[in-house]
């Protein structure tokens, strides 16, 4: 069964623009390595999904964590980013459409701070806000049918990723299938798939955007959980998505990154001019762009006369022309 969601023209609007972010940035090289723009995403990463959680160590300790430094702080809260820290190193390693995954991705997060890590919780449980209930969970014995449903969907439904991401999110938080920790459950599974869509998601810090506007999430989940689909929470993540890619494309530009000019004329310089070689070849070095980016970027290079192409489509391969390359290339 399909979790409950409608596909408006708002949303249809809002993936567009996605869309285009995405091949925005695609149009530039991230740094190799890309060191720095990872580590502070992934900062951002960790703080706005802990804030939200109510850690307050903040951005220098957690900075220095990240370093692998010692702090001083709450025994509790220093064992909550270093657990973060192990999730985000690792999230390449875990399947979004993997119940087995998912509970392994929460004994990371949860490791040393609930004896449960890793395993479904057993009782009820439910959001608080001060003394009022905000959100009262399905019962225990409700968890391991709503979860498998969930992972059907996420493995066998065709909706767009981007989809996807949404109703999972909004799910793990609806079911709240463990006892603790199930908010950075929703927000680091959520990541995972869209790095399932797009390479460029693992630097989108989407958490900090949700944590700017904490009061709006929490009040669209409970909306959501009124009418019983999660139409509304689709449309506010998509929201969150838009403005952490349109930051991320003012950051790269801010680092001096280049476009695809500068990535076909980089890695000339560095290919044997003597062989052929292919867009496989090409995407070895430039690892975060897409296929259809690279198809892009070796079209500009034959257009510019710097390359000759042979055969077609998976077979083309491409010679580099020497006489025609810039000047300063030579």
């Amino acid at each position: 069964m399909i979790p409950p969601y409608e596909i408006t023209s708002e949303i249809i609007s809002q993936i567009r623009k996605i869309q285009n972010l995405i091949s925005k940035v695609d149009g530039y090289a991230i740094p190799k390595p890309e060191i720095k723009l990872r580590k502070e995403n992934k900062i951002k990463s960790i703080i706005g999904s802990l804030e939200i959680e109510g850690n307050s160590l903040g951005e220098e300790l957690i900075t220095a964590l990240v370093d692998g430094h010692r702090v001083v702080g709450s025994e509790r809260e220093v064992t909550e980013v270093l657990n973060a820290i192990k999730a985000y190193d690792s999230i390449k390693g875990f399947t979004y459409h993997s119940s087995d995954s998912f509970k392994k991705m929460h004994g990371v997060l949860m490791e040393n701070l609930i004896d449960s890590a890793g395993r479904y919780r057993s009782g009820g449980v439910a959001v608080v806000d001060g003394k009022k209930v905000i959100h009262m969970a399905p019962p225990a014995t409700n968890v391991h049918y709503l979860i498998n449903n969930l992972f059907e969907y996420l493995e066998n439904a065709e909706d767009d990723l981007l989809i996807k991401s949404c109703v999972a999110h909004y799910e793990i938080e609806f079911i709240h299938p463990f006892a603790d920790g199930n908010g950075r459950m929703g927000r680091i599974w959520q990541s995972l798939i869209l790095i399932a869509d797009h390479p460029i998601f693992q630097f989108v810090p989407f958490e900090m955007v949700i944590k700017e506007n904490q009061k709006e999430y929490y009040k669209v989940l409970a909306a959501c959980d009124k009418v019983g689909k999660s139409t509304q929470f689709i449309v506010f993540m998509f929201n969150c998505l838009i403005e952490s890619l349109e930051q991320l494309h003012i950051d790269i530009q801010n680092q001096g990154v280049p476009e695809v000019k500068e990535r076909v004329k980089t890695y000339l310089t560095m290919y044997d001019r003597t062989e052929a070689f292919s867009r496989k070849n090409y995407m070895e070095v430039w690892k975060d762009i897409s296929s259809a980016t690279a198809s892009r970027d070796l079209k500009y290079a034959v257009e510019k006369e710097w390359l000759k192409k042979i055969g077609d489509k998976r077979k083309a391969a491409y010679i580099i022309r020497e006489e025609n390359l810039p000047k300063e290339e030579n």
